[in-house]
């Protein structure tokens, strides 16, 4: 096997491996359990990044093994693939080192970096993979090792929260499996190819092909959080502070976002797509999604579940700009996977210092809190900023393009949902940040620790501005070359290509 054969299953093994010996380590062998996790996530990066270099370049990277007559295993990197790949691979670093601080002392370490591992494993492998049935193994992977981070406290509320998980996320991977089956018989393989492979079976299968779309999107819209597919989103917030950021930035909303972004461009081709009136129909969706995401958030006190609410509001940007069926839509969808996996991993980043340093877990005890821990909510503050829309966070380019490509696909309408959007995430930001900068603090917290002169451990500190800043820098630094707007126009320019 070649080298750039064999460097898709490289990205894959290096999370793979560790986490394999991880789980076989006594819970004491802290240094050891750390070291592994740092090598894994350090050496994805690197790997990622040479491709991302190499696909900048023409390389070519695919790997290629069979394993029944006429179905093969298929990983293949492309512009898009490594979009999601880098995303993951910069995030997961964050959240390593993340959880690691926030694990310290829990129990049962060593299961959960082993899951954490899987996990991000399964992540690449969503990203990398050149067909559906190969999409099909990591994105159910994805389901089986998130389950037990989920589930990880052990409580009651944790396992009630992991069996509907599961109840969601099954059925879902069931709904995606029937499509897949389906579409199968029609059209024999059904690896990812730019424009979509289906336009020769419209004129005898319309109808079945409308309906297996129907089926797909409801596959994964459950993991992407669609109306009425994101009741488990809020629940599973009963999770450690890193698995919500996982769930919600790096991994399992993002692979549902990510598959529809594949389904539309990779499998029907937005031509074809249009032509059976299904971008119509999943524009709307995604519009009812982020309305009702966003009141739901205005509605809650846990600042955990206001933070779900906001997600199952925001990634559907990424629905609503590919289902605007055009160039500039599709770079603000494709550009928010990165735009909002970076301002909602440092808000729930922010929420978990603020549980583990003062027991702070509602919305109506934050009143002051910024002048004990300025720069957890100072990088709060900048991710809520991104959230509404602030220039120059990278929130508002998102915004701006959805916006722009509405109005010029002739749909004035999505300005309207954009405006309404932004006022709601307004109104549950913004006078949380008044309390949190200008009302007097408590006498006492719910449940203050220590951590010397540092507002909080620099293991959760440091991850948390680190994102903040990214979040910011993404934006000022928009027209930069392979910077995440000007990747996501190649990405783009390539989907519209004559």
């Amino acid at each position: 096997m070649s080298w750039n054969a064999s460097l898709p299953l490289l990205v894959l093994a290096s999370s793979l491996v560790p986490g394999l010996i991880i789980f076989c380590l006594p819970e004491e062998k802290q240094r050891t359990r750390t070291t592994l996790n740092l090598v894994g996530v350090l050496l994805k990066l690197a790997l990622v990044t040479f491709m991302v270099w190499g696909v900048q370049q023409g390389e070519h990277y695919e790997t290629r093994i069979p394993l029944l007559p006429g179905l093969d295993f298929v990983l293949r990197a492309d512009a898009l693939s490594m979009f999601f790949a880098l995303l993951s691979a910069v995030l997961w670093l964050a959240t390593t080192i993340y959880a690691i601080g926030y694990l310290e002392d829990s129990p049962h370490r060593s299961r959960f970096f082993g899951f954490f591992s899987l996990c991000v494993t399964a992540t690449l492998g969503v990203a990398l993979a050149g067909d559906m049935i190969t999409f099909l193994l990591f994105y159910e992977m994805l389901t089986l090792a998130t389950y037990p981070l989920v589930v990880h406290r052990g409580t009651e509320a944790a396992l009630r929260a992991g069996n509907v998980y599961l109840a969601y996320t099954v059925t879902g991977g069931a709904l995606l499996l029937a499509g897949m089956v389906w579409l199968h018989t029609l059209s024999g393989p059904l690896e990812f190819t730019a424009n979509g492979f289906l336009a020769g079976l419209a004129r005898d299968h319309a109808a079945a092909l409308v309906a297996i779309f129907v089926l797909l999107i409801a596959g994964l819209g459950v993991k992407a959080a669609l109306v009425p597919f994101h009741g488990w989103l809020p629940q599973a917030m009963v999770a450690p502070a890193p698995v919500s950021a996982l769930l919600h930035a790096v991994a399992v909303v993002k692979a549902g976002a990510f598959g529809i972004i594949r389904v539309i461009h990779d499998v029907y081709g937005i031509e074809l797509a249009a032509e059976l009136a299904l971008t119509g129909p999943l524009a709307g969706l995604a519009a009812l999604t982020i309305i009702y995401g966003s009141l739901q958030a205005l509605l809650q006190n846990d600042l955990k579940r206001r933070l779900a609410f906001s997600t199952v509001s925001q990634v559907s940007y990424v629905a609503l700009g590919i289902a605007i069926a055009g160039p500039v839509a599709t770079i603000g969808g494709i550009v928010h996977l990165v735009h909002q996996g970076l301002m909602k991993i440092t808000l729930f980043f922010c929420a978990g210092n603020l549980a583990e340093t003062l027991g702070i877990h509602k919305v109506t005890e934050m009143r002051g809190v910024g002048r004990r821990m300025p720069w957890t909510m100072a990088a709060f503050t900048l991710g809520a900023f991104g959230m509404i829309g602030v220039p120059p966070m990278a929130g508002f380019f998102s915004k701006w393009f959805l916006g722009s490509g509405g109005l010029d696909m002739g749909q004035p309408w999505v300005v309207a949902v954009l405006i309404v959007s932004s006022l709601l995430n307004a109104a549950y930001f913004l006078p949380v940040l008044r309390a949190v900068w200008f009302e007097d603090p408590p006498e006492a917290w719910p449940a203050e620790r220590s951590f010397g002169r540092s507002e909080t451990s620099l293991m959760l500190l440091l991850p948390t501005l680190s994102t903040a800043f990214s979040a910011l820098a993404v934006g000022l630094l928009a027209s930069m070359p392979l910077s995440p707007l000007q990747w996501a126009s190649l990405v783009a320019s390539l989907e519209y290509r004559p």
